[in-house]
Formats: C-alpha cells, sequence, structure tokens
C-alpha cells in the first residue's frame, strides 16, 4: 500500500518484457475457430464453444511460446493468432479481441460451468458478479480452469481488459490475501449472512425457538426429536450449488440448541468460506497464470489493482477516450460534426458506451491506464488506441 499503481505496473511491465519467451523468429502458434458453431449466439453444447475450442487446441502447445512481449505499436505481438474457418481476415488484432470477448462472454454464461453466478444476485446485491463454481473438478474441468488462468495472464500481456465481473474474494484468493468472513461473506451471499446473523444475535431460548419455527415455516427446519412438535435445524446447510450438505459428522442427526448455537453459525460461514476460496480450483487457475507471467508479481497488487490490470474499468471514460482519438488528414477536433459527435457520446449511458467501443474498437472495456507517453521520443500506443476518426469515403458534403 506504500507504492503508487503506476510504479507498480511499471515494475510490472519490465518484468513481463524481461521474461518474453518467444522470440520473433519464432512463428506464432495459430488456432482455427469456427464461427458457425455459435451462429445467432446460440451454442449447441459447451464443447462447441471459442473457450471449449481454444483449450483444445493450445493444450499441445508449450506454454513459452504463449509469453509475448506486451503488447504495444501499431502491429503488436499476441500470444496466438486466429483464424476463422470460411473467413479472410486481413490482421490479427480485430480477431483476437474478438476472441477475448467472446469467451468472456461464454464463461458468464449456463454455458460453461466454471463461473457460478453469486447467490448475492438472486435478491440484486452485486447482480451479475461471478465466483469460481465450489465444487469438485474433474480432470477435465481442471484443464480448462488451467486454461483460463492462461487466458488472464494473456491479456495482461497484450493489454486487453477482459470484460470479466468477479466478486472481489475472486481476486484476494487469486494474489493470496485472506478473506474477511464477514464483508466477504455479505457480498457473495447476503442470505446466508443475514442467517448466521440472526443466530449470533440470539439472546435466548425462546428466541431461538421463534427463530427454528420461522425456517420451519420455510421448510428448512424439522421437528425436534425431543419434543416432535417443536420445530429445530439440524447442522446441515445447503451449498452454493444447491446440495444440502452436514456441517460435521453425522450432522443431519444433530439439532441446534442453545448450547450449540454459536457452533452452527461458525460451521455455516466456515462452508461459505471454503467454497469462496475453492482452493483446489484456484490452484489449477494460478497455475495456468502462473505459466504466462511470473506469480511473484503478484505478491506487489493489491485485488482492486489485479482486477484493474486484467478486467480495465467497467465503465467507459470518455476524457480517456477523447485524448486517445486521432482524426485523419482533413478532420480537426473542432469540427462541427466532430463535436456533434462527442456531445452524442455524453448523452449514452454506459451501456450504449460498451456497445459503441466494441462497435468501434472490437472490445467492451478500455484500460485502466496507458503506457504511452504522448508527445514522447517512445510513445507506444496499445491497439486499438488510438481510435482513428477518417473521412468519409464518399463525395464531398455526403
Amino acid at each position: 500500500g506504500l507504492i503508487f499503481y503506476d510504479t507498480k505496473i511499471t515494475v510490472m511491465n519490465r518484468v513481463l518484457n524481461a521474461t518474453v519467451q518467444r522470440t520473433a523468429d519464432h512463428a506464432a502458434p495459430e488456432i482455427t475457430l469456427d464461427p458457425l458453431e455459435i451462429v445467432g449466439g446460440e451454442i449447441r453444447s459447451s464443447e462447441n464453444s471459442y473457450f471449449c475450442q481454444a483449450a483444445r487446441q493450445l493444450a499441445c502447445v508449450p506454454s513459452s511460446q504463449l509469453c509475448v512481449k506486451l503488447a504495444s505499436g501499431g502491429d503488436p505481438t499476441y500470444a496466438f493468432n486466429i483464424r476463422f474457418t470460411g473467413e479472410e481476415v486481413h490482421g490479427t488484432s480485430g480477431s483476437f479481441r474478438h476472441f477475448l470477448w467472446q469467451v468472456c462472454k461464454e464463461l458468464q454464461s449456463s454455458l460453461l460451468s466454471l463461473l457460478l453466478l453469486c447467490p448475492s444476485s438472486a435478491v440484486n446485491k452485486n447482480k451479475g458478479k461471478y465466483i469460481l463454481t465450489p465444487s469438485p473438478i474433474t480432470y477435465a474441468e481442471e484443464q480448462l480452469l488451467h486454461f483460463f488462468g492462461q487466458l488472464l495472464g494473456i491479456a495482461i500481456r497484450a493489454d486487453v481488459p477482459l470484460p470479466l465481473d468477479l466478486l472481489p474474494s475472486f481476486w484476494k484468493t487469486l494474489v493470496g490475501e485472506p478473506l474477511d468472513p464477514d464483508a466477504d461473506l455479505q457480498e457473495a451471499d447476503i442470505l446466508t449472512y443475514n442467517y448466521v446473523k440472526k443466530f449470533e444475535n440470539i439472546n435466548d431460548e425462546t428466541e431461538l425457538e421463534a427463530l427454528c419455527a420461522e425456517i420451519a415455516s420455510q421448510h428448512l427446519a424439522t421437528e425436534s426429536p425431543d419434543c416432535p412438535n417443536k420445530p429445530c435445524c439440524k447442522f446441515t446447510y445447503l451449498t452454493m450449488t444447491g446440495e444440502e450438505v452436514e456441517l460435521c459428522p453425522r450432522g443431519r442427526h444433530i439439532p441446534v440448541v442453545w448450547e450449540n448455537k454459536d457452533v452452527y453459525a461458525t460451521a455455516i460461514r466456515s462452508l461459505r468460506m471454503r467454497e469462496l476460496q475453492t482452493p483446489e480450483c484456484m490452484t489449477a487457475v494460478r497455475a495456468g497464470l502462473g505459466s504466462i507471467i511470473p506469480l511473484q508479481l503478484l505478491t506487489t497488487l493489491t485485488p482492486l489493482e489485479m482486477e484493474l490490470r486484467t478486467c480495465g474499468l467497467p465503465y467507459i471514460n470518455l476524457e480517456f477516450l477523447k485524448a486517445h482519438t486521432m482524426y485523419q488528414v482533413g478532420l480537426m477536433e473542432t469540427d462541427q460534426h466532430i463535436e456533434f459527435f462527442w456531445s452524442a457520446l455524453e448523452m449514452f449511458t454506459q451501456e450504449e458506451l460498451c456497445k459503441f467501443i466494441k462497435f468501434a474498437c472490437n472490445q467492451e472495456r478500455i484500460p485502466f491506464t496507458c503506457p504511452c507517453k504522448d508527445g514522447g521520443p517512445d510513445t507506444a500506443h496499445v491497439p486499438p488506441y488510438p481510435m482513428k476518426i477518417a473521412p468519409p469515403d464518399g463525395a464531398a458534403g455526403m
């Protein structure tokens, strides 16, 4: 916390350029994607997704071939080239950025099971935020999580912000920071947070009985074995994926009473913390990330800084866009129609601005900072910036 973000990123960028493993005399790996598999936005199976198509083809490519220098200049070097079946696309930048946008869209859908919408979304808190799916993984899922980690590193080297909406707990676990059992639980699952708080704040057995009756009315409790007509809770709870699990050995047979109600609350909180940390899944993600960038770099970054470096800003900063826009011959920033253009963008909602950026630059987000030094001898814009505005192709006045 004592080092400025820009200073950290400067050091990080130097380390990334010093750890390049694919030199200019090595051809870039190439993958072939079939756009027809996702035509109309409907993908018939997860195996046909861009994410899985790419994971299969890059599985046999040494990770060293994906470690390239930071993107800069007019024609940057990317980790791999993309060829679309049946299409003749000139240049690699647009296809690469579109690929990253598409895989983020797939990851945050029901198509792939790697990410899970956080339970708080159900009650409009942290709506649209995702976490790693907390469940045992197969070997195939481990490989996909490894590839997901590689994509995070590939995007950092390419300086293409990923439109991923992940809870802070993901970034905390990624950089090795401990979770806050109160704040992170509230962010991820506010219903469970409130449930736990009710048990922690009970003052006497009468309140406990009333709470169990309330829970029984919601079909979450059973009758006490000692008093058949008296509802009680057992040492079980639902996981984030909806499975009922025992919070301790023989938990289904242990009722929650005044003497153990704090143990019950602590056990539920611990269950959620384990699910948010997902050690098995995060190990695979970190292994993938570590094959592209040195993991030691993460020790200097806070979770928020890691998110900003990987995903940029979730909103469009028009001042950044104006500062990184160039006008081709015949146009000036003071031209009336150019002023109209910026005035129109200022009236756009953030959702509309994201669509405009996708149309103009083939990515939804802009970087948090840009390594370019405008006016300096070593100006190095990161494509697709500067955005270029050209005169119309038609006759004058059209």
